[in-house]
């Protein structure tokens, strides 16, 4: 019996495992986000789908320590001097978007009949946005480091510091709220402010010290067990004291966030927030009540839509109210306009005190899960149909019959090194750039650099590549460079063009293209930092000197190969370190590789 009970939990591992490794990558590659593929893997395993899984609700309580160790990596990258840099954001941005939509959406629950306690704490669980599927799909879309992306932060940050004072009115409003004296309540906050107090004192003392000695010891597996102690017991500490547990962590983050030990504990975490969290939204997807959601099917939709647009406008009015560009403010509608996590508890907490029924804590329930669900599905819609944000070129110069000597086009950290000893020797420099921020920002180091994409015949006729004496491309796209190259040489064949490669792949494809001269930007700075490595192992000068220059004669020799023969054509000059036997293997690998896709393709065509 103990061997088919274990065999059943092995079960629903391996189930737990294969759906999120099928769906994730799948629905990411569809662009629609790993999130949805989690929620979707889960409903498919779930009680109501192959039901592999029977009992979602205790994976969920397991997984929610992903969203705890979530925070508490998004507590290592705010440094306590970043969190009061950003307190206008958190304070400011986050209540009045916070209280704006606790009031819109009470409103929405009092039109549609619900008792004033009860619109109240639907509302306000619906306002509380899923910390973890907002800051997955900015990571995923690399906007966590930005503006946009930090006014959400900010947000996110206020939301999870309301759980605690929302759910103490939660007990408030509670039937039996009046047997609750005021010294006990004075005793509760007490504990809250003591267990903080603990947390900051013991961040602030203790942990680098702890730390230091764990390193001495040189064991990894117990740095690796420290990271997690810290972050459960702190997780864990709040939770005792009545608060979230995932502000405990969040506050673990930033107190060792200026600690020398900072990256290797998000080294040792992130493994573990990793699949947690992904645990989490697979038991998010499989808690889904399929049961629920049909028999109050019309309800279900009515609060989702009206719950979503609501917040939505709301989140969009005090964005604008604020001065937020339209495209920022509707996007933050948007990726915002779901409920989250910690709707949850809020709502077993008002469960439990007698507010909420369980049909409608059921249907409250399914209301978050399926705008959780559907967001990145909407989020991805919005982005394929959304027009391309338009670049401000308000107060910028685009280049009008310009005569110069030498025209760059591109003036980043390369055209930018380039020009320095052009200008010191006199010559005239025409520079244009397609990134209008930068363009602004050039001129507070005294360039003067025309705004234009240099792609663009005429842009190129304006800023005067018809009289320069030399036209540099100097930008880091590959495609972008070989385009121009093309529409130089063939507008103007006489004027010499020498251009900034990505790697030899690129300067092939360049000199095919017409460019007189090309060179890799790592090259030459690689080869001094070769040179300086010989020195360092004490080489004499003029040995190493040697060395580098013979290099350059083979590396001249292996390119003009490559050129005519393709880039392995001069693969017999490069010096490797693999032995012969790893060359054999590997050769004898590609072979078989040729054979079997040759083999295939006389099949297929026999067929």
């Amino acid at each position: 019996m103990a061997a088919e009970s274990n065999a059943g939990e092995l079960v629903q591992v391996v189930a737990l495992l294969g759906a999120g490794v099928i769906a994730a990558p799948l629905f990411k590659r569809l662009g629609l986000g790993s999130v949805l593929g989690y929620l979707a893997a889960g409903l498919a395993i779930g009680p109501f789908g192959l039901k592999l899984v029977s009992d979602p609700q205790a994976i969920l309580h397991i997984a929610e320590l992903g969203v705890v160790m979530f925070l508490f990596i998004i507590g290592l990258e705010m440094q306590p001097s970043r969190l009061w840099n950003m307190r206008k954001d958190i304070f400011g941005l986050g209540a009045l978007q916070v209280l704006g939509c606790i009031a819109a959406l009470m409103a929405v629950g009092l039109a549609f009949g619900q008792s004033a306690p009860v619109a109240f704490v639907a509302g306000t669980g619906f306002v509380l946005t899923s910390t973890a599927i907002v800051m997955q799909m900015l990571q995923e879309r690399n906007h966590l480091h930005t503006p946009k992306g930090q006014h959400i932060v900010a947000i996110l940050l206020f939301e999870d510091l309301a759980i605690v004072p929302l759910l103490a009115i939660v007990t408030l409003l509670a039937p039996q709220g009046e047997t609750v004296t005021f010294v006990e309540r004075l005793q509760s906050l007490g504990i809250g402010f003591a267990a903080l107090a603990a947390l900051v004192i013991a961040g602030r003392y203790l942990l680098n010290p702890f730390f230091r000695l764990l390193a001495q010891s040189g064991a990894r597996e117990v740095m690796t067990a420290a990271a997690l102690l810290v972050v459960l017991g702190s997780a864990l500490l709040m939770d005792f004291a009545g608060l979230s547990m995932a502000m405990g962590a969040f506050l673990a983050g930033v107190l060792l966030s200026e600690s020398s030990f900072r990256h290797q504990l998000e080294a040792d975490i992130e493994p573990f927030r990793g699949i947690l969290l992904g645990l989490f939204f697979l038991g998010v997807g499989m808690a889904v009540d399929l049961a629920v959601i049909f028999a109050n099917w019309q309800h279900v939709l009515i609060a989702v839509v009206a719950y979503m647009i609501v917040k939505g406008v709301v989140i969009y009015g005090v964005a604008r109210l604020l001065k937020a560009p339209h495209a920022e403010s509707l996007g933050r509608a948007i990726l915002m306009a779901q409920g989250g996590e910690f709707a949850f508890v809020l709502y077993a907490a008002a469960a439990s005190v007698g507010i909420l029924d369980a049909d409608t804590n059921a249907v409250l329930t399914a209301t978050i899960v399926i705008s959780m669900a559907v967001t990145p599905l909407v989020v991805a819609i919005y982005v394929r149909l959304a027009p391309k944000p338009t670049v401000d070129t308000s107060g910028l110069a685009e280049p009008e019959n310009i005569e110069n000597t030498v025209l760059i086009i591109g003036f980043g950290r390369f055209g930018q090194i380039v020009s320095q000893p052009l200008l010191a020797r006199g010559y005239t420099l025409s520079m244009i750039d397609k990134d209008a921020e930068f363009v602004r920002d050039a001129g507070d180091f005294g360039f003067k650099v025309y705004y234009g994409d240099g792609s663009r015949p005429e842009i190129l006729h304006a800023a005067g590549a018809a009289t320069a004496k030399a036209i540099l491309i100097c930008i880091d796209d590959r495609e972008a460079a070989v385009k121009i190259a093309e529409i130089v040489k063939e507008e103007y064949p006489l004027v010499p063009v020498l251009a900034r490669a990505y790697d030899r792949g690129h300067a092939i494809d360049l000199l095919k293209a017409g460019v007189d001269y090309q060179i890799r930007e790592t090259y030459e700075s690689a080869l001094d930092f070769s040179g300086e490595v010989m020195q360092v192992l004490g080489e004499e000068d003029e040995l190493v000197a040697r060395v580098v220059e013979e290099f350059r004669e083979i590396d001249r020799e292996r390119f003009a190969m490559e050129q005519v023969g393709g880039i392995y054509a001069g693969r017999s000059l490069i010096k490797g370190n693999a032995q012969p036997a790893d060359i054999i293997a590997a050769k004898t690998g590609r072979e078989r590789e040729r054979k079997a896709a040759e083999k295939a393709a006389a099949k297929e065509a026999a067929t």
